[in-house]
């Protein structure tokens, strides 16, 4: 699903929210059950505004989910914001009728969100570069991939683009 830019205002102000909150280190509260369903009665008959305040006050589901992904490679910061996004997926693709909490049914999008994003960085973590780094030679300069094949990118590049279109 692509993000539309509307959502990925909403992320960017949500993230801004929780760079303040970890300056402060306090999660707004979460929402009793009668004002969750008020939200969300709101959010059904097309009351977009109510969107922030579903998602601030559901940020400690978002932290508590991202801290057990905190032994992977991704800062918990990062995972904070990712799980984010999971959680405004959530929040849009929510349906009061099918009788699930939105807590329950978002924790699941937040938690899938993050998982894709690692399997993600596992499956591009094999990719080398040619610019990238093996360390340096006798006189001290560096030495990249590219040194050792013995040709430029560019030559390199028009080569697999050639390849590519055979």
């Amino acid at each position: 699903m692509m993000l539309t830019a509307e959502i990925w205002l909403l992320v960017r102000g949500i993230l801004f929210f929780i760079g303040s909150i970890s300056d402060m280190g306090t999660l707004p509260p979460t929402l009793t059950p009668a004002e969750e369903a008020l939200l969300i009665k709101k959010l059904e008959s097309g009351d977009e505004s109510v969107k922030k305040e579903l998602v601030e006050h559901n940020l400690k589901l978002v932290v508590h989910i991202a801290k057990r992904f905190a032994n992977t490679d991704i800062d918990i910061d990062d995972l904070v914001s990712i799980g984010t996004i999971g959680l405004i997926k959530a929040i849009d693709r929510y349906d009061p009728k099918k009788q699930a909490k939105l807590a329950t049914f978002a924790s699941t999008c937040i938690e899938n969100e993050i998982l894709m994003t690692l399997r993600a960085n596992k499956k591009d973590s094999g990719n080398v570069l040619f610019s990238d780094c093996l360390g340096c030679d006798d006189d001290g300069n560096e030495m990249v991939y590219g040194d050792i094949l013995g040709s430029s990118d560019d030559e390199a590049y028009v080569q697999l683009e050639n390849e590519e279109d055979v």
